[in-house]
């Protein structure tokens, strides 16, 4: 259903989004702002003009990522129902990143994985609707909610076969999975019950700068080169995945603030399947070393080949992914040095 843009994109990419007046940039909170993704988004967002504001309990992000940025800042809990309704409260566009994000948390813990993942979601979801009915109550004008861009993944498909598209029957292996889905879920039942700008978009593998603090496998590749180390696989190494650098999925993100598009599902990702074995070859190639490899216990429930058609996100967002993988990679490892020569400075 056509909804009015908040965010229709600038001409040259660097001015304000219209919003009618052309008083004042559009006002967007991230949450989970000080994680990965976030500081990567947050940054792309200051450079739009856009009035950012960033909440994040710290379980994950890092506050040194955020450090001179032109940001409004809370510290809390996306389970702080009080807390969420001041940060939604006169928000142009809502980024949901905030999540237990690991299948391995969620094997360990399934209900904390469904409180933030489901309740958090839901509690967002609540407040982007109570913002739509004030702004009803002031305006006496028909209510222009929130725009809600939700963090997903593939692993709500989980048993399907690859490659991951969005009218697949979701399969989860995983209670990660299970509330990944219940997320989107809950994203386009309010987009269907109160006409919600709800967009759910799953992304594939992110790898890039700000990664430092991740468990992710490129993340852990470039820490045991550094570290002098080998790398380990988990598990043979023919499982694949589609490795997307944060910068094309952060353009993603924006391209679905700034649409008119709701109630809709999108694969984000390369569409490109490689394996782990390819990928740590690849990290060897760029680091221009000789780098021992090991391999070790496959991981519990740990999807087997996993990438994505992204058909649907180029007909509909018109968004296309720019950096392959080799060039990806180069990118990540430059941050990689920078922020460890950085840190032996202090």
């Amino acid at each position: 259903m056509a909804r009015q843009n908040a965010f229709a994109p600038s001409s040259t990419g660097t001015e304000a989004p219209a919003n009618g007046s052309g008083s004042r940039a559009q006002r967007v909170l991230v949450t989970g702002g000080a994680g990965f993704i976030g500081a990567n988004l947050v940054r792309l967002l200051v450079k739009r003009r856009y009035q950012v504001t960033v909440l994040d309990n710290f379980a994950a992000g890092v506050r040194e990522h955020l450090e001179g940025l032109p940001i409004e800042f809370l510290r809390g809990d996306i389970l702080d129902d009080c807390l969420v309704q001041r940060a939604v409260a006169r928000k142009d566009g809502i980024v949901h990143l905030a999540a237990q994000t690991g299948v391995a948390g969620s094997l360990g813990d399934p209900k904390k994985d469904a409180e933030v993942n489901i309740f958090g979601t839901l509690g967002l979801l609540e407040a982007c609707r109570f913002e739509a009915e004030r702004a009803r109550r002031t305006t006496h004008a028909r209510p222009c909610s929130p725009r809600f861009v939700f963090a997903s993944s593939n692993a709500p498909l989980g048993r399907q076969l690859p490659p991951a598209t969005e009218d697949k029957a979701p399969l989860p292996i995983s209670p990660y999975g299970a509330s990944k889905l219940a997320g989107e879920a809950y994203c386009l039942a309010y987009h269907g019950s109160w006409e919600l700008g709800t967009v759910v978009l799953r992304f594939g593998n992110v790898y890039g700068p700000f990664s430092g603090h991740k468990g992710s496998v490129v993340a852990k590749f470039l820490h045991d080169i550094a570290a002098g180390k080998s790398l380990v696989i988990d598990g043979d190494g023919q499982q694949t995945r589609d490795f997307i650098y944060v910068e094309d999925l952060c353009r993603a993100i924006l391209q679905a603030l700034e649409s008119n598009v709701g109630g809709e599902v999108f694969q984000v990702a390369t569409g490109t399947e490689t394996s782990i074995e390819e990928l740590a070859q690849l990290v060897r190639e760029t680091c221009d070393e000789e780098i021992a490899v090991t391999h070790g216990p496959a991981r519990q429930a740990d999807i087997r080949q996993n990438y994505s058609a992204i058909g649907k996100i180029r007909r509909t967002l018109g968004w296309e992914p720019q950096v392959d993988l080799r060039q990806g990679l180069q990118l990540t490892r430059q941050w990689f040095q920078q922020s460890q020569e950085t840190l032996a400075k202090r």
